[in-house]
C-alpha cells in the first residue's frame, strides 16, 4: 500500500483536455478564451521576477485552471537538488496556485553543468532510493504532491534489475507522490526498444495517474536501418498514440489530458482541434462507465 498522502491529492485538473500555453497564442487566449479544460506552462519560462511572461500568465491565471510542469530539477542525478533552483519554483507555485505540478524521471545536471536535455537513469535499487529521496525533498519544500513522468528513451542499461513499471509503483509507494502518464512516451519508448506498447500500459500503476500528456512523434532510422522514434512534439498526435490513449482511458478512467505541441507550434485552432479530439475520447469513455453502472 502507498503511504498516506501528507500533502493535497495531486490533481484538481478538470477531466478535460488541455493545451500548453504559447506565446503565439497569447492574443488569441486573452481575446476570446476558447473553451479548454487547462493551460500547461513551463516552470522554468516563469522564474524571472515579473515582465510581460508574468503579466500574461497572471491574466489568464484568473480564467483556466493551470498545470506547471517542471523540466530543471534533474530528479534522477547523483548529486543533490539544485536549492536555489527549487525555491524560486516554490516562490512560483506560491505565486500562481496551479492544480498541479509534475516533473520527469530523467537527469540533467552533472555537478555544476546543465545539460539541455532529459537523460535516463538506470532502474537499480540505488537509483530508486536516490528519486524516492529527491521527491521526498521537492513534495516537503513545494508543500504539495507531485506527478512524476515516465520518460521517453532511446538506449537502455544492463545494469537495470527493475522493469519501468515497477520502479514507477515502488516511487509512487514510498513517497505518495502521484504519476504523470505521458501516452506519446510509451510508443517512443516501447517502439524504441522492441516492447508491447499496450502490454506496458497494462503493467503501469494507473490508480496513480493524475494527468495525461498526448504529443506528436518524429521517425528517424538508427545506424542499422531501424526505425527510431523521437519524442519531437512537433506534428499532430499519431495514429497509433490514439489508439494508445484510448487504451489508456479504459484502465484510468477520464483524466485531465495535455496536448503538447512545443516546436513548429501551429495557429491555436490546430491545437484546439487535437484537444477536441481528446475531449471526445473522455466523454466517450465516461459514457462508457456511465452505462456500465446502470
Amino acid at each position: 500500500m502507498s503511504p498516506p498522502m501528507k500533502f493535497p491529492a495531486f490533481t484538481r485538473l478538470p477531466d478535460q483536455a488541455g493545451i500548453g500555453l504559447k506565446s503565439e497564442h497569447l492574443r488569441d487566449l486573452l481575446g476570446r478564451p476558447p473553451a479548454v479544460g487547462f493551460l500547461e506552462v513551463h516552470a522554468e519560462n516563469y522564474m524571472g521576477a515579473g515582465g510581460a511572461p508574468h503579466a500574461f500568465l497572471g491574466l489568464l491565471r484568473e480564467q483556466y485552471p493551470l498545470s506547471l510542469h517542471g523540466v530543471g530539477l534533474s530528479i534522477g542525478a547523483e548529486g543533490r537538488l539544485d536549492s536555489d533552483h527549487l525555491d524560486r519554483l516554490a516562490g512560483l507555485m506560491k505565486r500562481y496556485e496551479p492544480q498541479s505540478f509534475s516533473e520527469h524521471l530523467a537527469w540533467s545536471t552533472h555537478d555544476d553543468t546543465y545539460l539541455n536535455d532529459l537523460l535516463p537513469i538506470a532502474y537499480t535499487g540505488e537509483t530508486l532510493r536516490r528519486v524516492a529521496d529527491h521527491i521526498d525533498e521537492i513534495q516537503d519544500r513545494l508543500g504539495c504532491t507531485m506527478l512524476l513522468e515516465n520518460p521517453s528513451t532511446y538506449v537502455a542499461f544492463a545494469a537495470s534489475d527493475w522493469s519501468e513499471t515497477d520502479f514507477l509503483a515502488e516511487i509512487v509507494r514510498r513517497t505518495g507522490c502521484g504519476l504523470l502518464l505521458d501516452v506519446n512516451n510509451v510508443q517512443v519508448s516501447c517502439s524504441n526498444h522492441g516492447q508491447n506498447p499496450v502490454a506496458y500500459l497494462d503493467a503501469f500503476p494507473v490508480e496513480a495517474v493524475g494527468e495525461l500528456h498526448l504529443a506528436g512523434y518524429a521517425t528517424e532510422r538508427d545506424t542499422l536501418g531501424a526505425p527510431l522514434l523521437i519524442d519531437a512534439h512537433g506534428t499532430p498526435v499519431a495514429d497509433d498514440v490514439w489508439a494508445l490513449y484510448r487504451h489508456t482511458l479504459l484502465r484510468t478512467g477520464p483524466r485531465p489530458t495535455l496536448i503538447e505541441w512545443d516546436n513548429d507550434v501551429p495557429p491555436l485552432t490546430t491545437l484546439l482541434e487535437e484537444a477536441a479530439k481528446a475531449d471526445a475520447a473522455l466523454d466517450a469513455e465516461a459514457r462508457r462507465r456511465n452505462g456500465a453502472t446502470h
